[in-house]
């Protein structure tokens, strides 16, 4: 370690405030909750594009009854299979909303959360991940760092311009680099400078690649 320590390779690590750990880990759990609920659509998604022929969006499968599914399906164990789908999703829903609101009541919103707002594709709960998850931004020494970080640079190791290998590319917050992957799509979707940026770059990439 002291040798590490004078070569200035020495990893290091941060301690999470203890009055605000509760807080990040009650976002954590609703994030696990969020990717159960959007399994749960998926399923009924197809479902019922195998058995109709046609396609239900996300917030349709959102807004089914159960009168709906009896409706859309004839077979019972069918019925009983999106339905226990549907039931399930009904209370995720419902629970996700509940950590929402005690999160949005018990986190400390500093300046960095109103900045963070301000960049199209982040909205509430993307804030405040990237805000809690990040914790004090001094901790990082340079950009580079942070983004490391966040898993939004490249692992491979490239010497003449050859590959010589990859890092590990686990290393970093996992639920940082959702945050602005979720934040990047989010952009594309409803910012039309965004949009026309990536499209030009898809189109770009895409003459190389041919």
């Amino acid at each position: 370690m002291a040798h590490l320590l004078r070569l200035g390779v020495l990893p290091t690590g941060t301690i999470y405030p203890k009055e605000s750990r509760a807080v990040r880990d009650l976002l954590r759990k609703r994030s696990q909750l969020v990717r159960q609920r959007t399994a749960h659509i998926v399923s009924i998604e197809n479902l019922y594009a195998r058995n109709t022929g046609s396609r239900l969006n996300s917030n349709a499968v959102k807004r089914l009854t159960q009168e709906q599914v009896q409706q859309h399906f004839a077979d019972p164990n069918l019925v009983l299979a999106v339905e226990s789908n549907r039931v399930i999703l009904m209370a995720l829903s419902e629970q996700i909303e509940v950590l929402e609101s005690a999160i949005l009541t018990q986190a400390q919103l500093d300046s960095r959360y109103r900045y963070l707002l301000s960049i199209s594709g982040i909205g509430q709960v993307l804030a405040l991940t990237i805000m809690l998850e990040t914790g004090a931004i001094e901790r990082f020494r340079q950009v580079g760092n942070f983004a490391s970080y966040c898993r939004c640079v490249g692992s491979e190791k490239l010497s003449n311009g050859k590959k010589k290998g990859r890092g590990n590319t686990k290393n970093g917050n996992k639920y940082l680099a959702w945050a602005f992957i979720e934040a990047a799509n989010f952009a594309i979707r409803y910012n039309e400078r965004a949009k026309r940026f990536y499209h030009r770059v898809a189109i770009l990439y895409s003459g190389l690649a041919l």
